[in-house]
């Protein structure tokens, strides 16, 4: 008798991709794999293949019954065509069989991911209390989830845009007047007024003059993972207390902190903590209690590979395997 062929991979569009997981449960999957013994400075490293488009990315990663791809196409110029810069899909894999479980929309994992990534940071680098005032540069997609990813976790005084594009950066103070935040576009200078800054940018070069942070604001960046490339300028990051994903991805990937290393501004020991630190609770060596806290992510394989896991699983699909 032949044994009946196994069920087909669980096929995910961009809706079912974005819609089957808040950003809050998204940033529980992550704080769950890393309690769980994951650790990040162990993750393979992104390999990208340059394209006559753009960049091709490959993102593998495995962790306990599971394992995982990210393909992802990076193209700078599709924008202009009326396409998406970030295109792609996600694989995933039963663990001990490498058998194929779900194939995912790899750009609004990676729309859901990130924000997910940063609200996890923020629950440990923001103090309770007031309304908190935001500035969020960018006006795309990364700009829209991180918003919705502060409002799952904080009440906000205001919200100031600050976008290339005039048009754009009203229609999204617009949407956030809409979910019922005080909201305007505004200029780089107005970072001096904020609590909390997000950049969800595709910048190359710092947005605003870091000495105009306030001293214990945070500042969170996540556009790039190149490392010429950055969003932050040298004065922040000499100041601030820094947080990242991990050590090893950062000082490969982070222009934000590597250009500053490069002009002699500051040395691989400036890192203050990790997220697994902060999720641990692990004691971090002491900082200046003024200085601004900057989280620096540039998006790593295990926070696709958690997340399309939770994905997965609330599919039901799971239940079957």
């Amino acid at each position: 008798m032949t044994a009946a062929p196994a069920p087909g991979p669980v096929l995910l569009g961009a809706d079912e991709t974005a819609g089957l997981l808040t950003t809050a449960r998204a940033a529980d999957a992550l704080a769950g794999a890393l309690r769980a013994g994951l650790d990040p400075e162990a993750c393979p490293q992104r390999t990208g293949v340059a394209t006559p488009g753009g960049e091709l990315l490959l993102m593998p990663a495995a962790s306990g019954a599971y394992a995982g791809v990210k393909i992802a196409g990076v193209a700078p110029g599709n924008p202009a065509r009326g396409l998406p810069r970030i295109t792609g899909s996600y694989l995933l894999l039963d663990g001990p069989t490498l058998r194929p479980l779900a194939v995912l929309d790899g750009a609004a994992l990676t729309a859901l991911r990130t924000p997910a990534v940063s609200a996890l940071a923020l629950r440990y680098l923001t103090a309770p209390g007031r309304p908190l005032r935001l500035v969020l540069f960018g006006a795309g997609p990364q700009a829209y989830g991180h918003l919705d990813a502060v409002l799952e976790l904080r009440e906000l005084a205001e919200a100031v845009v600050v976008a290339r594009d005039p048009g754009r950066a009203g229609e999204l103070a617009a949407h956030a007047r809409a979910l019922g935040v005080p909201a305007r576009t505004g200029t780089p200078q107005d970072v001096a007024g904020a609590d909390l800054v997000l950049c969800c940018t595709t910048a190359r070069e710092p947005l605003f003059d870091g000495g105009l942070v306030a001293p214990g604001a945070v500042v969170v960046a996540v556009g790039s993972h190149e490392p010429d490339a950055r969003e932050t300028d040298t004065a922040l990051v000499r100041r601030a207390a820094v947080y990242v994903e991990s050590r090893a991805a950062a000082l490969r990937e982070a222009g934000d902190l590597l250009v500053p290393e490069a002009e002699g501004a500051i040395g691989p020991g400036h890192i203050h903590g990790t997220l697994a630190d902060l999720v641990a609770g692990r004691d971090l060596p002491g900082g200046r209690a003024d200085a601004p806290r900057l989280f620096k992510s540039v998006g790593m394989a295990w926070e696709d590979l958690a997340v399309a896991v939770a994905i997965y699983h609330a599919t039901g699909a799971n239940s079957e395997t």
